[in-house]
C-alpha cells in the first residue's frame, strides 16, 4: 500500500473577503473530490483573503499511481479557474507494509 500526500498552496489575488475565498475554495474543493475521487481539505491559511493551502491525499497499490493522480489533481486546480494562481506545491509518496 502506498499513500500520496500533495500540499498546495494558491494565491487568489482578485478576492477581497474570508466569504469570497471560501466560496471558491469549496467549489473547487468538491470538483476536485468528484473528479479524482482523492481526499482534499484547506489545511492552513484559513483567516488569509488571499492565500489557502489545500492538503490532498491518495492510497493506491502503486506509488506511481499516486504521483500521477496528485500531478494530474494540481494541473486541474491550476487550470480550472483563473482566479487562481499556483504559488508552490509538494508531493510527498509514503510506502506501507
Amino acid at each position: 500500500m502506498n499513500l500520496g500526500v500533495c500540499s498546495i498552496t494558491l494565491r487568489l489575488p482578485e478576492n477581497e473577503s474570508l466569504k469570497g475565498k471560501r466560496r471558491v475554495i469549496k467549489s473547487l474543493i468538491a470538483r476536485v473530490r468528484n473528479t479524482y475521487n482523492v481526499a482534499i481539505a484547506e489545511v492552513d491559511d484559513q483567516d488569509v483573503w488571499q492565500l489557502t493551502t489545500l492538503g490532498i491525499a491518495c492510497v493506491s497499490n502503486d506509488a506511481q499511481q499516486n504521483n500521477r493522480v496528485l500531478s494530474k489533481v494540481v494541473e486541474f486546480i491550476s487550470q480550472s479557474r483563473l482566479d487562481l494562481e499556483v504559488v508552490d506545491y509538494q508531493i510527498e509518496l509514503i510506502p506501507f507494509r
